[in-house]
C-alpha cells in the first residue's frame, strides 16, 4: 500500500503556534525575519512557495516516467497473467530490493523487452523471488 499524500501546502500547528501561524497568513511580519528572506514576503508565503515549485516538480517527473512504467507493467501483466495491482507490486518489490528507482526497473524491462534480450542480472536477482512467491501463493 502506498502512503497518502499531502493534499496541499504545509499546515501550522494547532493551539499556542496557531496565532503566530495566522499572524504571518495575514500579512504580518515576525519581528526576527531571516537575514536572506525577502521582508516584504511572509516566511510561511515563501514556504508555501517552495512546497507548491517542489510538488510541481515530482508531478512533471511523475508524468515524464508513468508511460514507461505503465509499460512495465502491462509486460507483466501479459507475461504473467496477472492484475494491474500484482504487476505493481512486483515493480515496486523489485525496486525496492535492488534499491533502483521504479522508473528505472521499468525502463530497463521494456528495454530488455522490445530487443528481446534478458533483463538485467541484477534484477533478475530480485525478480525471480517475486515470481516465485506469486506461483506458490
Amino acid at each position: 500500500m502506498r502512503p497518502s499524500r499531502r493534499a496541499g501546502p504545509p499546515r501550522g500547528r494547532s493551539g499556542a503556534g496557531a496565532a503566530v501561524n495566522a499572524s504571518a497568513c495575514h500579512g504580518f511580519h515576525r519581528s526576527r525575519p531571516d537575514d536572506d528572506a525577502d521582508p516584504a514576503v511572509p516566511a510561511e508565503d515563501a514556504a508555501d512557495a517552495e512546497w507548491w515549485r517542489r510538488e510541481a516538480q515530482q508531478l512533471r517527473k511523475a508524468m515524464k516516467s508513468r508511460p514507461t512504467i505503465d509499460m512495465a507493467r502491462g509486460i507483466l501483466m501479459t507475461a504473467y497473467s496477472c492484475s494491474p495491482d500484482d504487476a505493481w507490486e512486483m515493480l515496486v518489490t523489485v525496486s525496492q530490493h535492488s534499491n533502483t528507482k521504479l522508473h528505472e526497473v521499468a525502463e530497463a524491462l521494456v528495454a530488455a523487452t522490445a530487443r528481446q534480450e534478458p533483463l538485467p542480472e541484477r534484477l533478475q536477482q530480485h525478480l525471480a523471488p517475486v515470481l516465485a512467491a506469486r506461483r506458490r501463493g
